[in-house]
């Protein structure tokens, strides 16, 4: 076995794949069968206050705190620390992200991604979980937004994400 592994590395790298389509496909189950929409939940519970879809977004924020906690355990060295991943000052976002960007660049990108998702999200009438639950039931709008949420990802980090890095560093972020 390898150091900081629960079950051997070879077990682990055909485990996850096969994991993540298994969840997948119960979150998205889920997702159908409930009618699950943060931004629904937000916008049900200031207009109307009716708690239902709110209640659905409280149990995905709990559920994915609980699920890092066990797969920090089951492969500890794949998470260096579980808290919010903080280790000798960095915020890791993920795997490969960009070391050059601090902790307190980090956060501004999360605010203003944050910021679009919420706005793009309420101009469609969903989250972006919600358009992909709408697209495999067959709605054309969703599709195009799955599509392009694809697509400006891969132009975000092909195109401006070395451009914002480069800001950031420069002013000391």
């Amino acid at each position: 076995m390898v150091d900081g592994f629960l079950i051997p590395k070879e077990t682990a790298v055909l485990l996850v794949p096969i994991a993540t389509i298994i969840l997948g496909l119960v979150i998205g189950w889920l997702g159908q069968r409930s009618g699950f929409c943060s931004i629904g939940g937000i916008r049900d519970y200031m207009l109307f206050r009716q708690t239902r879809l709110l209640k659905g977004y409280v149990a995905l924020i709990i559920s994915a705190f609980v699920f890092y906690f066990i797969f920090s355990l089951i492969v500890p060295a794949a998470i260096p620390k579980f808290f919010w991943c903080l280790q000798e000052g960095q915020l890791f976002t993920a795997i490969g992200g960009a070391p050059a960007v601090g902790t307190v660049g980090v956060i501004i990108l999360m605010i203003i991604g944050g910021i679009f998702v919420g706005i793009i999200g309420t101009l469609l009438g969903g989250c972006p979980l919600r358009q992909l639950v709408m697209t495999s039931e067959g709605n054309m709008k969703s599709l195009i937004f799955v599509i392009g949420m694809l697509a400006g990802a891969v132009i975000f980090t092909a195109l401006l994400s070395p451009w914002i890095v480069q800001a950031f560093t420069a002013i000391g972020l």
